[in-house]
């Protein structure tokens, strides 16, 4: 029997950076995509973020391409959003993504980092 680990940070935002991920939407949004992973045999550890920007930490089926899981996060939850809010109609995710390999030794490291996003973001201007 083979065994595979493979746990991903992944990062990806709005197109052009908008702030359209309001607070409300984020109570929301973070389970729907922990849900979306677990409908395609990924295992979402945490999920976080803010305004403009999301952060997961996806671990994957062995035959699965990062690409094809992000892919099939972002398609679903945009159709999810369009459909549940109406106000929404313009959401779009951008294209690009980032996707960095975490060892199962930083796992607990990066759910930290994760859930430090908001408070992060809070206390820095760019």
């Amino acid at each position: 029997m083979s065994y595979v680990s493979s746990y991903f940070h992944c990062v990806f935002s709005t197109k052009e950076r908008r702030p359209l991920i309001a607070p409300d939407l984020r109570e929301q949004l973070w389970p729907f995509l922990g849900g979306i992973a677990r409908q395609n045999k990924m295992k979402a550890i945490e999920v976080g973020g803010v305004a403009d920007h999301v952060y997961i930490l996806l671990s994957l089926p062995s035959a699965m391409a990062i690409a094809k899981a992000l892919q099939l996060i972002k398609g679903a939850s945009s159709k999810w959003i369009h459909e549940t809010f109406p106000d929404q109609r313009t959401f779009v995710w951008q294209e690009e993504y980032g996707a960095f390999s975490v060892s199962v030794s930083q796992l607990d490291k990066t759910v930290e980092y994760i859930r430090g996003q908001e408070a992060y973001h809070r206390k820095m201007t760019f």
